[in-house]
């Protein structure tokens, strides 16, 4: 939800102060206001911690409303925030001598030393906002309440909708991990030094981490695909594989699906039980031994997930910024670009999507990680004829998605349009396959890698010579290869590099 105060059309309450009733003073924590916005001026961390928390009505001063909304805006314009650039803000609006002119500005600043209690602050500063609020719309519930021709139903409907639009504006959602609320972060140091020359972040996928070197820091990376094609799959399977595999703490955002939803397709890929059983809970002895025993891997990986709907660029800037520096997070994924907004820009659609896509590689190069985001195809791919393999011309909205992305790659099934072979020159058998096509590449090659999928299982794996043969046996048993197709390779050859060692994945 966008916040109110890019949203002018919404109703935001405690906006004015509320006068004395009945001889009370309405709910204030005005210390903690002043404490705040000192901590703002003074450490560029603390922004990060209550931006997600703060708007501006949420303070009862009127002067420190205006000042609040300053610092955002140069929040959002990627600015620095110290007492200048605030008072030059506030010069700018028109607001600095309403909030007490520049001296009031330096008092404010000697309140507190550093930001390290900011979020303890803000939350009490909300929770009086909160008590505001209810106050309010109980006073006028109360007024509409003696109304004769008030109804009922419809009265407490709006009251309903009042109060929900409380909890919805001030009770944000915070990042979960796979183990609880709060998950340690597990450094990837060591495993990184094992892998013989990645210098990125392994995604678990061979042939993709030998085009890519893993996925690199402050590269923004573009996963397209039509709906149906197992876009979140894929990233399900690449995290699960970077946190189990490498323990590499990752994050994943998802804006279409719960947290829940994703744990369990997670815990469906890693146990290989059909989603259905898991939903429905009908196991068999023998397959709650293997849910138990393997989601402890799944619960001890670091990894955090967030679900948070419509969410705005600038929200996830401050949460990612978080997630770095207190979880060592190495990779963060958007499940999926055209859900997210812009914190209220204004303009068109394609804009909008502009605007996000070029926040999205500003902030992977100012965190020095790769951020994968994945995105919807335009419905000329179905309209198509021939393969029906996608093109950079059929993504989604906007052009700047190409032009900002470091990577663009597309996921392609034949499979999906009930195509029984590849439309290639040995034209093998296309079930159980998809395509990793790398569309662009601007610090590389381009290529079209062949990966198992594995439908009821949410899975995306490596294409293993056992999968291979067991696809093309037959036509290989037709050209007399039988003893080589029969003699089944040593493991050394499925997992090892060419000097025979064992890669680790």
């Amino acid at each position: 939800m966008e916040k109110p105060f890019n949203n002018p059309s919404q109703p935001a309450y405690g906006t004015d102060i509320i006068q004395m009733s009945q001889g009370k003073l309405p709910p204030q924590a005005l210390d903690f206001e002043e404490s705040v916005l000192c901590a703002l001026m003074i450490d560029k961390k603390g922004i990060d911690e209550v931006i997600d928390i703060l708007r501006p009505d949420a303070f009862y001063k009127k002067a420190h409303q205006e000042i609040y909304k300053a610092i955002y805006t140069l929040f959002q314009n990627s600015e620095n925030i110290d007492i200048l650039t605030v008072c030059n803000q506030l010069r700018k609006d028109l607001k600095l001598k309403s909030v007490g002119g520049e001296t009031y500005i330096v008092t404010l600043s000697q309140k507190v030393a550093s930001s390290s209690h900011i979020e303890v602050h803000a939350r009490i500063i909300i929770q009086k906002y909160i008590q505001r609020s209810i106050i309010t719309i109980s006073n006028e519930i109360i007024e509409d309440s003696y109304k004769e021709n008030t109804d009922v139903f419809e009265l407490l409907d709006s009251a309903e909708a009042k109060f929900f639009e409380i909890t919805q504006g001030n009770l944000k959602k915070s990042y979960e991990s796979a183990e609880g609320l709060v998950a340690k972060a597990i450094k990837g140091i060591e495993e990184a030094s094992q892998k013989e020359g990645d210098s990125g972040v392994s995604t678990g996928f061979t042939k993709l981490d030998k085009l890519t070197s893993g996925w690199q820091p402050s590269d923004l990376i573009i996963i397209a695909a039509r709906p149906g094609m197992g876009k979140t799959a894929f990233v399900i399977s690449m995290l699960k594989n970077m946190a189990i595999d490498f323990k590499y703490p990752v994050a994943l955002f998802s804006l279409e699906m719960s947290s829940v939803q994703l744990i369990t397709r997670m815990m469906t890929s890693e146990t290989q039980l059909s989603g259905e059983k898991l939903r429905k809970g009908s196991l068999d002895s023998h397959e709650w031994e293997i849910l138990y025993n393997k989601v402890q891997k799944l619960s001890e990986a670091p990894i955090f997930l967030d679900d948070t709907p419509s969410l705005s660029v600038f929200d996830l800037r401050a949460k990612a910024r978080r997630l770095v520096s207190q979880h060592g997070v190495k990779i963060i994924v958007i499940d999926y670009l055209q859900l997210m907004t812009a914190g209220g820009s204004g303009g068109n659609r394609e804009q909008e999507i502009s605007t996000i896509s070029r926040n999205l590689k500003g902030l992977a190069k100012e965190l020095s990680i790769p951020i994968v985001a994945l995105s919807q195809l335009s419905r000329a791919v179905e309209t198509r004829g021939g393969s029906k393999r996608p093109l950079l011309s059929d993504l989604r909205e906007s052009g700047a998605i190409e032009q900002d992305a470091d990577i663009v790659s597309f996921i392609f099934r034949p499979e999906y349009y009930g195509l029984t072979e590849w439309d290639d020159d040995e034209q093998s058998p296309c079930a159980g396959q998809a395509e990793f096509i790398m569309a662009k590449h601007r610090n590389g090659s381009l290529d079209n890698i062949r990966l198992k999928f594995e439908g009821q299982f949410a899975k995306f794996s490596d294409l293993s010579n056992d999968f291979e043969t067991e696809n093309g046996l037959q036509s290989k048993m037709n050209t007399g290869f039988n003893d080589e197709v029969m003699s089944l390779p040593d493991a050394s050859d499925v997992f090892g590099d060419d000097d025979g060692n064992k890669l680790p994945f």
